[in-house]
């Protein structure tokens, strides 16, 4: 295994299961400090844009699992392609390019999260109080609309390393369009361009249909957009000659 995938991986799994089996409250410190916040909230740093993508959720192993499974099936043949100092810039300037995706998602969201979430607390308030909205709104003190728009952003975070993923399946995708690949339970193979266009398609539709389903899809995009603006580049520059050849 070439050593920048190989480390890669090896700096995630040590990091998950430190973050599993150190006592106290570590996982939740490393998710305070090193996750990517939203850039209005109180937690947020600078640094996040590339912490966040070394941590995984220790709600299971499926999160670290399949990422990583992914950067082993596709990163060997990419870091041979690319050479290791290339290969890396590349995994580092998607996970960021995916964190700045979802950070400008999330400014653009916040004002409706933050609605949402003031409309649901009124109701509850107004109805305990056998009152209409109106009054409802009229009585909360600004203070605490303010504490609920404080805490709604506080609350929006990300962890791991999808979005750099992504602009590995990308990559693999535009250098090896032709390669036949096989999904699990799919005996039929699969083009990697075809295979690729259609994890873009899944992650804006899931994206625009706000699927609550823990997910940033639209971080998994932004990798794939900065992984396809870098490949371009990279191309028009005469990195790469067919589909593939390095030189």
């Amino acid at each position: 295994m070439p050593p920048v995938t190989k480390n890669l991986i090896i700096i995630n799994v040590i990091i998950w299961l430190a973050m599993m089996i150190v006592p106290g409250n570590f996982s939740e410190n490393v998710i305070k400090y090193c996750g990517l916040h939203y850039i209005q909230a109180t937690d947020f740093n600078p640094a996040q844009l590339l912490t966040y993508m070394f941590i995984h959720s220790t709600n299971g192993i499926a999160h670290l699992f399949f990422n990583m499974f992914t950067l082993f099936m596709f990163g060997i043949t990419l870091e041979r392609v690319l050479g290791a100092r290339r290969f890396l810039f590349y995994y580092i300037s998607c996970g960021i390019g995916a964190a700045i995706i979802q950070e400008c998602v999330w400014a653009l969201m916040s004002d409706s999260l933050v609605n949402k979430h003031v409309e649901m607390m009124l109701a509850d308030y107004a109805m305990s109080q056998h009152i209409t909205m109106q009054q409802a709104l009229q009585s909360v003190p600004q203070a605490t609309l303010h504490h609920l728009s404080t805490l709604v952003e506080n609350s929006l975070i990300t962890v791991g390393a999808s979005g750099a993923i992504y602009g590995i399946l990308l990559a693999f995708g535009m250098l090896f369009p032709n390669m036949p690949l096989y999904l699990m339970f799919i005996p039929v193979p699969i083009k990697a361009k075809w295979m690729v266009i259609g994890y873009g398609l899944i992650e804006i539709s899931l994206g625009l249909a706000s699927a609550n389903d823990g997910v940033a899809h639209f971080a998994h995009l932004g990798g794939m957009i900065f992984g396809l603006l870098i490949i371009l580049y990279w191309k028009h520059n005469g990195l790469f000659k067919g589909n593939g050849g390095y030189y």
